[in-house]
């Protein structure tokens, strides 16, 4: 599942990024792990970073952790060794916002 702009971030990458992301989120469906990937504490509990190397680099952090679905937090061009405050917040903000849209479906207050 995506959430905010991410699958319209995702579509901005170049075909091989794409492609590569597409791969890679096919494995996480079928239980298995990406080929490159990194935990992600620091943005949520379980949320962790798939590393694309194409033309530049790219990163998706997700959250494979329940059982309906894998839920795609942010897409990225990841321009400088460390990744930007500003994805790194913006990964935490979806994330939150996941975890409270999870919280109010189980108590009926969707």
């Amino acid at each position: 599942m995506w959430l905010g702009s991410s699958l319209e971030d995702l579509k901005g990458f170049p075909e091989d990024a794409c492609r590569s992301a597409g791969y890679q989120l096919r494995r996480l469906q079928e239980g298995l792990e990406p080929n490159d990937w990194k935990a992600m504490p620091g943005v949520g509990p379980g949320v962790q970073e798939i590393r694309l190397h194409a033309t530049t680099e790219y990163r998706l952090f997700y959250v494979a952790r329940f059982a309906e679905a894998v839920y795609v937090l942010h897409a990225f061009e990841k321009k400088a060794p460390k990744t930007r405050k500003r994805d790194l917040e913006l990964g935490q903000r979806r994330y939150r916002e996941l975890i409270e849209a999870r919280r109010k479906e189980r108590h009926g207050k969707g």
